[in-house]
């Protein structure tokens, strides 16, 4: 019979996602506002016959489609989190939700864009009491929402990795919370503009003012969402390299006590959760006392990297790194 083996100590999970379930939580509620506002004001447009309720109840219905795609990232994640079909977890589940609203901004953007040049070439009757009445209850609704989602965010970066490295916390970031959070910001700052516009056009006849506040909205809408996206796909695209965890892998390799005999052949570096990650490394050694376990008790020290694969090549004949 073969002598059983503890593998505790070399064998691990990899689910190195530990979920956000405040964040979880606090998207379905903003999801289920937002779907009742959004029937409200279409009962109410179809009711009393107004357009402008009407649109914006429509309206609210694209940002009920984002911040759902972001509550049912969470749950799917959370569903399959120890699915081993996975290789490494399922966190970005929730980027790719990230970088598909990311995307759904652009669309909203390019739409109001559109709709103010129309506008603005050819004006048409703002029924003002109406329309300043939608504009606040909208108001009013995100604003709401947007505290709930910044008291998710904030009770996720409180119970977030404990070390004190300052140049890693954007990457403790949730991209998926953040994408909600700027699609009902976004709805907020374009109620602002309507107010503003439409009081413009109410009080001192300025009907220009409800496109041009449009395209104001229209371009801040944008540059989130490309910030958004290119937060959310250097995730996918695994574009870790210039990270200052990289740096510290290399430095905890110059400072092994093998005098100079180690050098790195080959790196990399990926993310595999928030603030958590991955990395491969090519080691080239005439240091017979070094092994892979202790390369990664050396690496333990930087709590954000969990995963790490090591290769050892020895050559007694090879020359020792350059410092």
């Amino acid at each position: 019979m073969k002598p059983h083996h503890d593998l505790s100590r070399w064998a691990h999970d990899h689910h190195y996602a530990l979920g956000n379930p405040v964040a979880e939580r606090g998207t379905r509620l903003v999801l289920w506002i937002t779907l009742a506002t959004m029937v409200l004001e279409i009962g109410a447009g179809w009711w009393f016959n107004s357009m402008a309720v009407l649109a914006d109840g429509w309206h609210m219905s694209s940002h009920a489609l984002a911040i759902g795609l972001s509550a049912f990232a969470y749950a799917a994640a959370r569903n399959y989190a120890h699915d081993p079909r996975f290789a490494f977890g399922t966190w970005k589940i929730e980027v790719l939700a990230g970088y598909t609203s990311a995307l759904f901004l652009l669309g909203v953007a390019a739409a109001m864009i559109f709709g103010s040049v129309e506008r603005l070439l050819g004006p048409q009757p703002i029924h003002y009491p109406e329309a300043l009445g939608v504009a606040v209850l909208g108001l009013i609704v995100n604003f709401a929402c947007a505290l709930i989602l910044a008291q998710a965010h904030d009770h996720g970066h409180a119970h977030g990795h404990g070390h004190d490295h300052a140049h890693h916390q954007h990457g403790h970031e949730d991209l998926n919370l953040k994408a909600a959070y700027i699609h009902v910001l976004t709805d907020a700052l374009t109620s602002v503009l309507a107010i503003a516009a439409l009081a413009g056009g109410w009080f001192f006849g300025w009907s220009w003012l409800d496109p041009a506040m449009g395209l104001v909205g229209a371009v801040l809408v944008a540059l989130w969402a490309r910030k958004l996206l290119t937060d959310t796909a250097r995730v996918l695209l695994d574009r870790e390299m210039d990270h200052p965890v990289v740096q510290e892998i290399r430095e905890v390799i110059a400072a092994l006590p093998s005098n100079g005999a180690t050098q790195i052949t080959d790196l990399h570096v990926w993310r595999v959760g928030n603030g958590a990650y991955a990395c491969a490394l090519s080691l080239l050694t005439h240091d017979a006392s070094l092994t892979p376990l202790g390369i990664r008790e050396a690496l333990a020290i930087h709590e954000e990297i969990v995963h790490v694969t090591v290769e050892i090549h020895r050559c007694d004949e090879c020359p020792p790194a350059k410092p």
